[in-house]
């Protein structure tokens, strides 16, 4: 008696958009990135027909810095914590 061994079915890696603009991300393409469910992503065009997901958090260092000092002023984080004394 012989068994015939099936080959594992890939899954699709397509989605649809919904009427309410949301899609579902095959969990294939998300395990290769990485990328769990809860985790914030930002959320890019880079021209018709494509869309970039990447994770928020590395954007973070693009933020460092961006308050200059004209809204806090040299020595203002040392003054503030001269107050705590």
């Amino acid at each position: 008696m012989s068994e015939e061994v099936k080959e594992p079915r890939q899954r699709p890696r397509t989605t649809r958009l919904s009427s309410k603009h949301q899609a579902t991300i095959p969990v294939a393409v998300l395990a290769e990135a990485g990328v769990r469910a809860g985790e914030r992503l930002k959320v890019e065009a880079l021209g018709p027909g494509r869309i970039v997901l990447t994770r928020a958090d590395e954007d973070f260092d693009e933020l460092l810095g961006a308050l200059g000092n004209d809204v806090y002023p040299p020595g203002y984080l040392e003054d503030l914590r001269g107050e705590w004394d």
